[in-house]
C-alpha cells in the first residue's frame, strides 16, 4: 500500500465513464492526483494501493447497487477523508444516509469541479440556508418515501416494492420516469 498520504489525492467512484473521464481531466488540472473506481468491489482494490485524502461518489452505481455503501466503506477505511456523495435525483432520505454513514456533503448533479472542491471545503453546517414555505407535494413525498425504503433495502428493487405494497413492475416505472443516478 502507497503509505504517502498526500492531501490532494482524489478517489473518483462513478460508473459513467463519461463523467468520471471529464471529472477526472478536470480535477487533473487543478493539480489533484486522481483514482478511479466504477463500484465497490473496485473500490476496495483501490484503497489497497492508494491513500486517497477525498472521494467523490455517485449514489447510484451500475446494477442497482448504492453508493452509500461505498461512503461507508471509506469512512471505516479513513474517518478523516472528505466524501462528497453525487446523485442525479436527489431526496432528503438518501442526503440524511450519505451524511449519517460519513460524507460531508451531498450535491445534486449536475456538480462542477468547482462545487464539489467547495464541499470538501466546508467542514461544518451553515445556519443562514434559506428556507422554503412551500408544501411538499404528493408526488416528492411519494418519491423520499420510495428512496427511503429503497436505502433501507440496499437498493433492492424486489424487497423496495415488497415494503411498499406496490407491484416491482410499478415500483419500476417510477423510477425510470425519475432516472436515480
Amino acid at each position: 500500500m502507497d503509505e504517502t498520504h498526500d492531501d490532494r489525492v482524489l478517489l473518483i467512484v462513478e460508473d459513467d465513464d463519461a463523467l468520471a473521464a471529464t471529472l477526472c481531466r478536470s480535477f487533473e488540472r487543478r493539480g489533484w492526483s486522481v483514482v478511479r473506481a466504477h463500484d465497490l468491489d473496485s473500490m476496495r482494490a483501490v484503497l489497497e494501493q492508494h491513500a486517497p485524502s477525498h472521494a467523490v461518489v455517485d449514489l447510484k452505481l451500475a446494477n442497482g447497487s448504492s453508493g452509500l455503501a461505498c461512503v461507508q466503506a471509506l469512512h471505516a477505511h479513513d474517518d478523516e477523508m472528505a466524501i462528497v456523495v453525487l446523485t442525479g435525483y436527489a431526496s432528503i432520505a438518501t442526503a440524511v444516509e450519505a451524511i449519517k454513514l460519513g460524507a460531508r456533503h451531498y450535491l445534486a448533479k449536475p456538480a462542477n469541479t468547482d462545487d464539489i472542491e467547495a464541499a470538501f471545503a466546508r467542514t461544518e453546517g451553515e445556519t443562514d440556508v434559506d428556507m422554503t414555505n412551500r408544501a411538499t407535494s404528493i408526488k416528492t413525498l411519494e418519491w423520499e418515501r420510495i428512496h427511503e425504503t429503497l436505502a433501507d433495502t440496499g437498493f433492492n428493487i424486489s424487497e423496495t416494492a415488497r415494503r411498499l405494497g406496490m407491484h416491482r413492475r410499478t415500483l419500476a416505472r417510477k423510477l425510470e420516469k425519475q432516472r436515480v443516478k
